[in-house]
């Protein structure tokens, strides 16, 4: 076995093929230019993976809303969903023009709740006292003379908003 031989069965044994020196440029050297890609190829490509990437956000969002939407029947949902994996363009269209609006007031709603859990949060873990409360102080130092009616009044209307 010569030498050559025993370097094609080592370069085989590894998983790959040794490919011939055809002249070209050095690894880690600018070519001529062959093998680049063109400026009208580059933009085409930012382009095309830009409406890719929007086209997936849409697609995660219009899952999101079909499966938190409590008026719509299991059946329906996966109806949508494979409607959604067989013909993915169309049926994004048509759930957008046909549910956009509801969309837009189911994702607003859960911002609300969301909103409102955090706020009724911290209010509870800071320990603010309530209106009822709040008002009773302001009584307690207008009894005590200590703040005058109109200051008492701008304190229960603080407390009551």
């Amino acid at each position: 076995m010569g030498v050559s031989e025993l370097k094609m069965v080592l370069w085989s044994c590894r998983g790959s093929v040794p490919v011939p020196d055809d002249g070209g440029p050095a690894p880690g050297r600018m070519n001529d230019g062959k093998d680049t890609m063109s400026f009208l190829e580059s933009l085409w490509s930012i382009i095309v993976a830009f409406f890719f990437i929007a086209y997936l956000i849409l697609l995660f969002q219009i899952i999101s809303d079909l499966l938190r939407d409590k008026a719509l029947s299991g059946g329906v949902k996966a109806l949508w969903i494979l409607c959604l994996f067989v013909a993915p363009f169309i049926s994004a269209l048509i759930y957008v023009i046909m549910r956009g609006k509801g969309m837009a007031l189911r994702s607003e709603i859960r911002v609300r709740e969301s909103v409102e859990e955090a706020e009724n949060y911290i209010r509870e873990v800071a320990g603010a006292p309530s209106p009822t409360q709040q008002i009773e102080a302001a009584k307690a130092l207008l009894a005590a003379g200590d703040i005058t009616e109109a200051e008492y009044a701008r304190l229960k209307e603080i407390a009551l908003a």
